[in-house]
């Protein structure tokens, strides 16, 4: 494997973290859409577990595909 730049590294680690984040915010969301009025009165539990479990999903699963990838490249 070539020696990566400085830059790139702070490139990958920014989306890296991009993804854990966005993941964590479609948790809570999930649970706010489950769990409150967000949506409608007295919470909407189907699609709130929904959404919090594409979030785990993608928690689970982003970071790995990333590194597939760049593994590649």
């Amino acid at each position: 494997m070539s020696e990566l730049k400085e830059e790139e590294w702070r490139r990958r680690f920014a989306l890296f973290a991009l993804i854990r984040l966005s993941a964590v915010m479609l948790v809570m969301l999930g649970i706010a859409i489950a769990l409150t009025g967000l949506v409608r009165p007295g919470g909407w539990p189907a699609p709130g577990i929904a959404i919090g479990l594409l979030g785990i999903g993608e928690a689970l699963i982003g970071p790995r595909l990333l590194r597939r990838h760049w593994d590649k490249t």
